[in-house]
């Protein structure tokens, strides 16, 4: 790796979770990209041949949050229980309709913190 990338990196290293995803959003604005993974579609008019092979389950869930409710500090605390986040980070995520608590995690576990987050009082959806 050259060292201007090794740089580059060390850099990177020291943002925050919320400062990288911003780094990602700003990147995606100023060269006309998403950072999303791309999608499989599927070709239409393959008749039964199509409806017959077989369909991948989903492995990897993202756990978001909709709405922290009235219980914002128990969600805070619950967020930092499932992420290594400080205080700073866990309120920003709380307080920010539709942020990603966890990303790329099984469905045990997703659905193990949806449980703990509603439980906490926030409204949670597993994608």
């Amino acid at each position: 790796m050259s060292d201007k990338l090794e740089k580059l990196v060390e850099e990177l290293s020291t943002l925050s979770v919320l400062e990288a995803a911003d780094l990602v959003k700003k990147l995606e604005e100023k060269w006309g990209v998403s950072a999303a993974a791309p999608v499989a579609v599927a070709a239409v008019g393959g008749g039964a041949a199509a409806s017959a092979e077989p369909v991948e389950e989903k492995t990897e869930f993202d756990v978001v949050i909709k709405d922290a409710g009235a219980k914002k500090i128990d969600v805070i605390k619950v967020i930092r229980q499932l992420t290594s986040l400080g205080l700073g980070e866990a309120k920003a995520l709380a307080e920010a309709a539709g942020s990603k608590v966890l990303t790329g995690v099984g469905k045990d576990a997703a659905q193990d913190a949806k449980k703990k987050l509603e439980e906490a009082g926030a409204q949670v959806v597993v994608e």
